[in-house]
């Protein structure tokens, strides 16, 4: 008789977000007809630009003729992309990262959930407290760790939401700024400490900057390479989902410096290449152009457009829940805001009284972590007509 994978059974179950859907849909039965608007689950709605599409069109045109026919992909991701990459994001801030040591892959999603498998069990992680459940569920998946061998950084009000550096020493340390759920951003003053930190110890910072195109503030860092040192010891995952709304076309990359090294000399880099040859046939041709595309005058200019459209949005959330008295963290340089219940509610009695009265979906706090308790996040990706319509229903019933 076969054996299912226990390390499964060690999940929560349901996935909160498949409570969310289903809590959702008992509503909308008992109420059909009514209009939902979702604050919910941070899915773009805007239509992909105008030079991201034609690159898409371009890339089938190309595949369609027998001379420039594109099979499998490289497994790094084709050269045009990466080198786009490394002179866009990297080179033009000084971060000492090349082309040869990033990683296209089809969305920030999958390498966050695959990058610990080129780390052995016995090395411990330490995960924020909230954060996103990837992180702590694909560790749990493939055996990495036990719940009670995490060490959880609290990310509360008291510490604006910016953890402190552990006591004990983990091995692994996930951080994600702009942060996902909070909507909080570090300085590079307090993530050069986690760097130095890092370094010190011997440990690997796995830094998830998907959300990196919605920074406003100067102090804030687009990239952990911005600090001294990072080179050592962070390996930085970044997504076109957000920026450039790839959620539906899927890609990402991940960059992983050759200088992040093993006690024992064993490059990270090296183990990483080795995984996606057995593990990943590449990113489609066709999305790869389409992200280079991205680089261009023409496609910078849509995406900061495009950022701008959602950030308006989370202004108008920000400020209105504020005016209707309720506490509001986030959305200045992130599309998250991080909403406080009022009365003690619980998130998911906070959610509740949201569907119910307000006919909006969001998603409980208390899922992506024990000190999520008692908050919602709720995102910034919806219409402005929408999101205008949902703040004045909450005014409504505040």
């Amino acid at each position: 008789m076969f054996h299912l994978n226990s390390n499964y059974q060690k999940l929560d179950n349901p996935y909160f977000f498949t409570e969310v859907a289903k809590r959702t849909a008992e509503y909308s039965q008992r109420n059909p007809g009514q209009k939902v608007i979702r604050f919910g689950v941070g899915d773009v709605t805007r239509p992909l630009t105008k030079t991201v599409v034609k690159a898409l069109h371009d890339a089938v045109d190309e595949m369609a003729e027998e001379k420039s026919f594109h099979g499998y992909t490289q497994p790094q991701g084709y050269e045009f992309l990466r080198d786009a990459i490394a002179s866009f994001e990297y080179k033009r801030r000084g971060c000492p990262i090349g082309a040869d040591e990033i990683f296209i892959s089809d969305g920030a999603k999958t390498d966050s959930g695959n990058i610990q498998e080129i780390f052995a069990k016995d090395n411990r992680i330490a995960l924020c407290d909230p954060g996103y459940p990837v992180y702590l569920d694909s560790n749990l998946m493939t055996g990495k760790c036990e719940r009670d061998d995490v060490i959880y950084l609290p990310c509360t009000e008291a510490n604006g939401f910016i953890p402190e550096l552990p006591k004990q020493t983990p091995d692994l340390i996930y951080l994600c700024f702009p942060n996902n759920p909070t909507g909080a951003a570090i300085t590079k003053q307090a993530l050069q400490e986690w760097v130095d930190y890092a370094n010190k110890n011997g440990t690997v910072i796995i830094f998830d900057a998907a959300y990196e195109a919605y920074i406003t503030e100067d102090e804030i860092p687009h990239t952990i390479y911005e600090c001294p040192g990072a080179e050592n010891c962070a390996i930085e995952i970044r997504s076109f989902s957000k920026n450039a709304g790839f959620t539906g076309v899927r890609l990402g990359y991940t960059v992983i410096p050759k200088a992040i090294r093993a006690e024992n000399g064993i490059s990270a880099h090296n183990l990483w290449y080795r995984r996606i040859g057995t593990r990943f046939n590449g990113a489609g041709y066709i999305q790869q152009r389409a992200g280079a595309a991205v680089y261009t005058e023409a496609g910078q200019q849509e995406i900061r457009e495009l950022v701008s459209y959602y950030q308006e949005n989370a202004k108008m959330i920000r400020e209105g829940l504020q005016e209707a008295g309720y506490t509001v963290y986030g959305g200045v340089n992130a599309p998250y805001l991080w909403l406080k219940a009022k009365e003690k509610m619980t998130s998911w009695e906070f959610f509740d009284h949201l569907l119910n009265r307000a006919a909006i979906v969001t998603t409980p706090g208390s899922g992506f972590g024990p000190s999520g308790e008692s908050f919602l996040r709720l995102t910034a990706f919806g219409s402005h007509e929408n999101t205008k319509e949902a703040v004045e229903k909450v005014k409504s019933i505040s």
